[in-house]
């Protein structure tokens, strides 16, 4: 089996419209899988789909077989996540607030907090309080904490928010090398639509709560200047068919 992640009929509807809506789709192991769409579109709620913090009101998710709803333990041993905003205790170091992470682990020790450290570029302030840091920092932190587990997918909502140029420079260049490397799958929703280009090799757009459309991002560059290009292609194309079944 080479699934990392399969969306069967995954449907989660709120009273305002919003949420996902008849998600079908499969990411293999290893892909660096990007997820666009514009704010409300539906990409943090299969977020947390994906990670158990809501239930779906029709389908599943499987990660690496395992059923999130039914199998919860098991799917999730394998899962690193940031989702929505990196928080960290303020009173405690960066070091204390991994550690505090790595004790509901048993094979995550103080070397591996160290990697994690030196992995996000935080090792010259591991020991300083983080109420001291900027959201950048915060964002490096939390990207460390769901690097802990050494997890065979990581599961990151916005990843490079708040982060300068050569921090984006460096969390693309350790996504790839853990893709590369090691193997590593991720799931990744942003805004940046360049850096989803430069950092991703499979592409999904959300709008309106429904995939409308899955592709590598080589394929995509083939037929459009850049992902921005074909992004805006989907919107308009799309919502002239909405447009069409309204009237």
């Amino acid at each position: 089996m080479n699934e990392a992640i399969q969306f069967t009929n995954l449907t989660k509807l709120y009273n305002n419209g919003r949420g996902i809506d008849d998600l079908n789709l499969t990411v293999k192991q290893g892909e660096i899988f990007g997820f666009l769409g514009p704010n409300g579109a539906g990409k943090t709620t299969v977020m947390k789909l994906m990670t158990g913090l809501v239930q779906p009101t029709l389908g599943e998710v499987r990660i690496f077989g395992a059923s999130v709803q039914h199998q919860f333990v098991q799917a999730m041993s394998h899962v690193g996540c940031l989702i929505e905003t990196a928080e960290s205790f303020h009173y405690l170091s960066a070091y204390e607030n991994l550690s505090l992470s790595a004790s509901f682990y048993e094979h995550v020790d103080a070397q591996r907090i160290h990697e994690c450290l030196e992995l996000t570029g935080l090792s010259q302030y591991a020991h300083e309080k983080t109420k001291k840091f900027s959201l950048g920092m915060k964002q490096r932190l939390g990207i460390a904490n769901a690097l802990l587990s050494n997890p065979k997918l990581l599961i990151l909502d916005e990843p490079l928010n708040g982060l300068d140029v050569q921090g984006m420079l460096d969390m693309r260049y350790l996504i790839k090398k853990l893709s590369e490397e090691h193997g590593t799958t991720f799931f990744i929703s942003s805004h940046l639509i360049h850096d989803v280009e430069l950092t991703c090799n499979r592409i999904g757009i959300v709008l309106n709560s429904r995939l409308v459309s899955a592709d590598t991002t080589d394929d995509i560059l083939k037929n459009f200047s850049s992902l921005e290009q074909y992004f805006i292609n989907e919107v308009e194309r799309n919502g002239r068919i909405t447009s069409q079944l309204s009237e």
